[in-house]
């Protein structure tokens, strides 16, 4: 028998993980990226001496088999770092998660959140109808106003209110009174981050981890898609030429998608629309000093610092700097739906340098030896209270069309890296299944 002609579009996690197991099952797609490079939002950048990821990346999966998978990657070469986590509110560095680490807060913002916890943990909770419920809920209103309300704003561009719950797994930590008290009079707590450890290549970037997957794929390159036609079967590219399918994996964003078949439906071009997402500019650095942070990574709750969030990826390898030198990524977040985009991603870099002066991450004297900005367009799902009837009316359609869909953008949901990777994995099934 012939073997079948299945398509992957996407050379990310994703796509990649659609093709390992297709392979598995001795098939041999062919995965095509409009890209020039392999990796999707995995991948990594080299500028001069240093190595920035397209936004911070690391992997902390407990699944036995996908850490074989990337250790063999990358020769078994990676390091394993215990996780360190920080806030900054108003001059204030706190360690994370702030619900369990009040310490350090001015006394009179303890004490209020502390009695609205006790008031709402004794309260009966209600109807739980979006994002700001559960926190109200949770934590009582001061503690969820002053942080994960308003870090919220700032990461997800729009208000608690207008987001569903079924994005947060264990992403928020929801402590005890004890542990709440505790947290409020000593600095030294127990570490309840939901990521304790995690694993990051030594040398390469994080898109290291992908690199047996890359050599061992069918992989075209620059090949970006500008039709689909469902019903014959077929894709055109931007150069012109057409390729014909059997089975078709997209991890391409759901808008994208759908805005590529001329044929689908008018309430699914309507419903698609309708899916938001951030966008980010990251902002790089390259400094002539290491002792930057004691944490990987830092959130950043205060309106007038212009990043959410900072990582350290010195801090993840020694590899991705020149020897005693330290670099920081700064991420600052837009969206087409809620807050558009205002300025060029290199306009960020000057206000970047001078909130890393203000908070003390960078000092007056401190020698930069690189930096730029790079907008990475789509960057995180908004699960805004439109999404789940627009995305099951998008994937409906989809899989009554023949098109099996992975990745955080062509599930639109809130995966990890290593989710993603499953996530193309289980689109390879459904072609098996097909089959």
């Amino acid at each position: 028998m012939n073997k079948p002609n299945i398509l992957i579009i996407g050379a990310g996690m994703a796509g990649l993980g659609a093709a390992h197991r297709l392979r598995d099952a001795g098939l041999t797609p062919c995965v095509v990226d409009k890209n020039l490079f392999p990796g999707g939002h995995a991948t990594s950048f080299q500028h001069g001496d240093f190595l920035f990821d397209d936004g911070p990346h690391i992997s902390f999966t407990r699944d036995e088999r996908l850490q074989g998978l990337f250790a063999e990657s990358v020769g078994g070469e990676y390091e394993v770092i215990q996780t360190q986590v920080n806030n900054y509110w108003q001059g204030c560095w706190i360690k994370h998660p702030a619900q369990c680490n009040l310490h350090g807060l001015p006394t009179e913002l303890v004490v209020e959140i502390i009695r609205d916890f006790v008031d709402a943990s004794h309260a009966e909770p209600g109807t739980i109808e979006n994002y700001a419920d559960w926190l109200l809920a949770s934590y009582g209103r001061t503690f969820a106003e002053t942080f994960p309300m308003q870090y919220g704003r700032k990461y997800h561009t729009t208000g608690a209110g207008n987001m569903t719950i079924d994005w947060l797994g264990p992403r928020l930590y929801r402590p005890d009174l004890e542990e709440v008290l505790r947290g409020a009079l000593s600095p030294v707590t127990p570490d309840v981050h939901y990521v304790d450890h995690f694993r990051y290549p030594s040398h390469g970037g994080f898109v290291a981890f992908l690199k047996h997957f890359v050599d061992a794929t069918q992989l075209e390159l620059g090949r970006e898609v500008i039709t689909i036609d469902p019903a014959a079967r077929r894709v055109t590219f931007a150069d012109g030429r057409e390729t014909p399918y059997d089975h078709l994996v997209s991890s391409m964003p759901l808008p994208e998608l759908i805005s590529r078949i001329a044929s689908a439906p008018e309430d699914v071009v309507a419903a698609a629309k309708l899916l938001a997402c951030t966008t980010c500019v990251v902002v790089n650095i390259g400094v002539d000093r290491a002792d930057l942070s004691e944490a990987q990574w830092t959130y950043f709750y205060d309106d007038d610092f212009v990043f959410t969030r900072l990582s350290f990826p010195h801090m993840l390898s020694p590899h991705t700097v020149p020897a005693g030198a330290g670099s920081i990524q700064a991420e600052i977040y837009y969206s087409p739906k809620y807050r558009p985009l205002d300025r060029q991603p290199d306009n960020f870099i000057q206000p970047t340098l001078d909130d890393l002066k203000r908070c003390g991450l960078l000092r007056e004297d401190d020698q930069i030896l690189h930096r730029n900005a790079r907008l990475v367009p789509y960057a995180n799902v908004i699960f805004d209270l439109d999404r789940p009837a627009a995305l099951a009316t998008v994937l409906g359609y989809l899989e009554d069309v023949g098109i099996a869909t992975c990745g955080r953008y062509g599930k639109w949901g809130y995966h990890w890296t290593d989710e993603s990777f499953v996530s193309g994995e289980e689109a390879a099934v459904e072609v098996l299944d097909r089959l």
